[in-house]
């Protein structure tokens, strides 16, 4: 009899950890982007909420949350219910270079929880076709000439395209002006206006601008060429060493899902991530498709990149009040 009810026991707990590691939403999930339509992630994760509709049978939404460097967004997710129906598209900004902010409201490390590792991407140094910079070190000599001369524009301050360009001058040895945005597409507005000098763009947006030479791209940040730009030269390349770094994007939930939603909400969204189609749009864009890791894979990961990105933000002297 006691052997019957141990065997029950553990039969009516595996139907239960079964049952709870399914997300079946009632309502439509929301996708929340930190930062300006237009750009990198608006686009990428637009991909995603038209893969995962179909699956979830809920309408799969994206809603844009600006300000301060993507955190009005991370902390809206990270306040909302973890019942898996409010998403953040994660950036390195909220992820991994949070440190520079003194005052957040929240603690992205604590409140907010990874779910998938979407896409690693490059980023490209772009300016101006008018600028008197035709390459990389023609660039860089220029700074050096004019230490604060040269002005750069990001998505906000902490967000990948500003350390992208934090990290460019610790490894030249030069000094740019930073003029942060709330969007990329602002800044990347206003490098094709020539109203500031340079941008360390995520690479998928660059393409169709650079077809209509409104920007020179000058490098990418990857190790090797990528195919969407094969006459741009990697930094390395270009003359400048120890310039390799990456962007990345993520699906994060608030820190209040539990485990296993978390592990369903990894599952589906890998799934998603795995279509042909799905994952053709990502590939096409210039970004290189994870989606391999697993919650507990990803945390280590964000503690890696938090690290990395650390240490720039010390030697950078970054700090948000």
């Amino acid at each position: 009899m006691l052997r019957r009810m141990v065997l029950l026991l553990c039969a009516c707990l595996l139907a239960n950890a079964a049952q709870a590691a399914e997300f079946a939403p009632n309502r439509p999930v929301r996708i929340i982007v930190p930062v300006s339509p237009g750009g990198s992630a608006d686009v990428m994760a637009r991909i995603m909420a038209q893969a995962l509709t179909p699956m979830w049978g809920q309408q799969v939404v994206v809603e844009t949350r600006t300000g301060a460097g993507g955190h009005i967004g991370g902390e809206l997710v990270a306040h909302s219910p973890g019942d898996g129906h409010t998403l953040l598209f994660g950036t390195i900004a909220i992820h991994a270079a949070y440190g520079m902010y003194s005052r957040l409201s929240y603690d992205p490390a604590r409140e907010l929880a990874p779910v998938v590792l979407l896409v690693e991407v490059p980023f490209v140094v772009v300016t101006h076709p008018a600028r008197p910079f035709r390459t990389l070190a023609e660039f860089i000599a220029g700074a050096r000439a004019r230490p604060g001369g040269i002005s750069f524009g990001s998505a906000g301050n902490g967000t990948s395209t500003h350390m992208a360009g934090e990290l460019f001058q610790l490894a030249a040895g030069v000094q740019l002006q930073h003029v942060p945005y709330r969007g990329s597409s602002q800044a990347l507005n206003d490098v094709m206006a020539g109203n500031i000098d340079a941008m360390f763009e995520n690479l998928p947006t660059i393409p169709p601008v650079l077809r209509d030479n409104r920007v020179r791209a000058l490098a990418v940040s990857s190790a090797a060429r990528v195919p969407q730009l094969p006459e741009t030269p990697t930094a390395a390349e270009a003359g400048l060493q120890g310039y390799v770094t990456n962007a990345w994007f993520t699906l994060a939930a608030p820190g209040s899902t539990p485990p296993a939603l978390l592990a369903a909400l990894n599952q589906d969204v890998r799934a998603a991530m795995a279509l042909a189609e799905t994952h053709q749009k990502l590939v096409d864009l210039g970004t290189r498709p994870r989606g391999d890791l697993g919650v507990a894979d990803i945390r280590a990961y964000f503690a890696r990149e938090t690290e990395v990105w650390n240490r720039v933000i010390r030697a950078a002297g970054l700090r948000v009040d």
